[in-house]
């Protein structure tokens, strides 16, 4: 039987959390004050996920770039290819908050949306 320590991240108390594993299927969960922790500590140790955020370019913005971020955690395995993606974003302004940056992600399902308004750079202000 194979045991696993994991710091959980369900809620603000951070418990030690113990996963005892049986060919690689969840036995038990120890160390959990909450059912969260419970939920974490399965999902982490048979199929760990992530939300990622970065930024992307933006063609006439006021700003040069725009956060982003997936909107839902994508599998962790995929998040170097969905960094690699995001790499060649480019985006016209203006940018809304929740516009789709990029769909489909790394063949994940999951789109990539803006965290943040970017509005059309003025250029007859100064």
């Amino acid at each position: 039987m194979e045991k696993r320590e994991l710091i959980c991240i369900g809620c603000p108390m951070g418990c030690m959390v113990t996963v005892s594993l049986d060919d690689g299927k969840v036995c038990e969960v120890t160390g959990n004050t909450c059912k969260r922790g419970d939920v974490y500590a399965r999902k982490e140790v048979t199929n760990p996920t992530r939300i990622v955020t970065s930024s992307v370019r933006v063609n006439g913005g006021t700003y040069p770039v725009v956060p982003v971020k997936t909107r839902e955690d994508i599998p962790k395995g995929k998040i170097r290819d969905c960094m690699k993606a995001l790499k060649e974003v480019v985006v016209d302004a203006p940018v809304k908050i929740g516009d789709v940056v990029l769909k489909n992600v790394a063949d994940t399902g999951i789109d990539v949306i803006a965290t943040k308004d970017n509005e059309m750079h003025d250029v007859g202000r100064r």
